[in-house]
């Protein structure tokens, strides 16, 4: 914010209605109220006299969500929007399902995590002494988002709000769409240049979710700021920067890497296309043979059903860029799953868009899930993690109105999985996973599935071949402003420990974990892990323990919340037990607990 007023512009950060030191309660994400809430403070901002009327927004995350659902309210004084690591579609490509599965890790984290964020304190030195008031009320207000998340478990009318797929013809202004190849939003970037009809620019890079100019694993990092400014120097002060007549899409080709947990930089260049999707697009298709070789057309029918603790070697869905992020050598969950192995590439092979696995199988059950994995196996045999698909089966028509499976009768499925910006090396080989589960990134299905996959012509990978050509790229140096004065007392976040007993296993990650004092003395304590534990052969062994714990401390006062949640199910229904605690001045400010029954729906 400080580096754009250094550059002329007016910037004010808002905090959503209940968080922050704005007044009220958040009760949940997206309401239509945070929508009237960003209306208004926007007719008030263009009523200013150090205003023109002309508004820009941006965002990441939530911030980016948000903008893009603003944009389609249509407030006349929005301008422009800069959306980046966030998405269109709050149903399929959120933290809540993927491909109609429930997305185990990070909901029952987010769920946990936000939980705590809408019951912290405002801050004494803005809002005065009014804060303890303001507090209390948050803490008797609030309620854990994981009931609406995961009562409905369909794309239904909760989820098509502020999903702006469902009308990209609602937004009318200029749309700038930031992702990375190592965030989990990436897909939203290439729908919305498809989908909108408005002047856009897409910009992928090698960034996990963070700012582009920000130093967080992976780089390289860029001049992303001037980007910034050039969109809106076009566009709200109308001065020409030729934005206009640059390419559509401007994308970071990955070099191959080998397979590590933490990727401090990605190696590649900058390649662009002038319009998405490409105006003559090329695919390699490969079929699934039943040898067991990618790219065969021998026929056959293949079975495969992997142990629950399949997936626990897959890497965090969302890297932050912390160290235990990305997945290891992927050798060993290869041996848990169906693999199909190419020979080796002839030549070396660019790949640019999102690949399309086409199945034909049954299943010996009513409900069963496929997690699909693209790697690359270099010479030494290393196996690295390219991108995922995932597909509940029962979701196969319609995550509206899925329908359960016909044990035994053969579908034709199709799975897409995530975009990728890839080179593939020469002597490099595909390699294609089918796994019947993936833990913990899938809530397991109620019982074991065995999958029969009808190998040959019926089955076939589409792989988008790259026609982008080389691109200088956007400004390389990055700059921001000065960061506020502060000292870091710790720093685990990201960590992972794996352990397992006899059929049981444990997975602990920590997604933050930090201790920041900043100069004027308020000081931000946040900790705890998320568990995941299952039980090989017992589906229902599935158990997900949360807890966080933060303290906030200034001159003259300080506030703790403490919030622990966890996540069991059976046949028929989810279990979620929340507790949560407040304590200021070492006594108990608020202490409540939730019990939900859940039931179960096609999940």
């Amino acid at each position: 914010m400080a580096w754009f007023a250094e550059h002329g512009y007016a910037c004010l950060r808002v905090d959503l209605r209940g968080s922050g030191d704005s007044d009220g309660v958040l009760l949940d994400e997206y309401l239509a109220q945070e929508q009237e809430d960003a209306l208004e403070a926007m007719a008030w901002i263009a009523a200013q006299d150090w205003c023109d009327g002309a508004i820009g927004m941006i965002g990441i995350s939530w911030g980016g969500f948000n903008s893009l659902q603003v944009a389609a309210r249509r407030p006349q004084a929005l301008r422009a929007v800069i959306t980046c690591m966030s998405t269109d579609d709050r149903y399929a490509d959120d933290v809540h399902y993927i491909g109609g599965s429930l997305l185990a890790e990070t909901q029952h984290s987010w769920a946990t995590s936000m939980l705590v964020f809408s019951t912290l304190p405002p801050d004494p030195t803005v809002v005065g002494e009014r804060w303890r008031t303001m507090w209390l009320e948050r803490l008797h207000g609030a309620r854990p988002m994981i009931e609406p998340w995961l009562t409905h478990q369909r794309r239904d009318g909760y989820w098509r709000h502020g999903s702006v797929c469902e009308d990209y013809a609602a937004i009318s202004c200029p749309v700038m769409a930031v992702g990375g190849w190592s965030d989990g939003y990436r897909d939203a970037v290439l729908r919305m240049l498809e989908g909108l009809d408005v002047p856009r620019r897409g910009l992928i890079g090698p960034w996990s979710h963070a700012y582009p100019h920000e130093p967080v694993a992976p780089g390289p990092w860029i001049g992303f700021l001037q980007e910034c400014r050039r969109w809106f120097d076009e566009w709200l002060r109308g001065i020409p920067t030729g934005v206009r007549d640059e390419p559509m899409l401007t994308a970071w080709m990955q070099e191959p890497a080998p397979p590590a947990t933490f990727h401090a930089q990605r190696q590649g260049r900058w390649v662009a296309e002038p319009s998405w999707p490409p105006a003559h697009p090329q695919t390699l298709a490969l079929t699934l043979g039943s040898d067991r070789v990618l790219g065969s057309d021998a026929p056959g029918e293949l079975e495969i059903c992997s142990p629950q603790h399949a997936g626990l070697e897959g890497g965090f869905w969302c890297p932050f860029g912390n160290p235990g992020d990305w997945a290891p050598d992927q050798r060993g969950e290869d041996e848990l799953a169906l693999s199909f192995t190419s020979a080796p590439m002839e030549q070396r092979t660019e790949l640019l868009g999102k690949p399309v696995l086409r199945l034909r199988l049954s299943s010996e059950r009513p409900l069963a899930q496929v997690a699909v994995r693209l790697n690359a196996v270099s010479r030494d045999g290393s196996s690295a993690v390219l991108t995922h698909g995932i597909a509940n089966l029962t979701h196969r028509t319609s995550h509206a109105e899925p329908a359960p499976l016909e044990p035994g009768r053969v579908y034709d499925v199709s799975v897409p999985l995530q975009s990728l910006g890839q080179a593939v090396e020469t002597g490099q080989r595909l390699r294609l996973t089918l796994a019947s589960c993936f833990w913990p990134w899938l809530w397991p299905s109620p019982e074991q599935a065995t999958l029969t996959v009808h190998a040959g012509d019926a089955s076939s990978l589409e792989l988008p071949l790259s026609t982008a050509a080389e691109s200088a790229g956007p400004a390389r140096e990055p700059l921001s402003a000065l960061p506020l004065p502060h000292t870091e007392h710790r720093s685990r976040s990201g960590e992972r420990v794996l352990e397992h007993t006899g059929r049981v296993y444990r997975l602990t990650h920590i997604p933050h974990d930090f201790d920041l004092e900043l100069a004027g003395g308020t000081r931000v304590d946040w900790s705890g892990p998320d568990d995941y534990t299952v039980a090989d052969c017992e589906p229902l062994s599935a158990t997900i323990d949360s807890r966080r714990r933060v303290r906030l401390t200034g001159v003259g006062w300080d506030a703790e919340v403490n919030v622990s949640s966890s996540m069991r199910s059976d046949e028929a229904l989810f279990h979620v037990e929340t507790q949560l605690l407040a304590r200021s001045g070492g006594e108990d400010v608020c202490v409540r607990g939730w019990r939900f029954r859940i039931p179960r729906d096609l999940v």
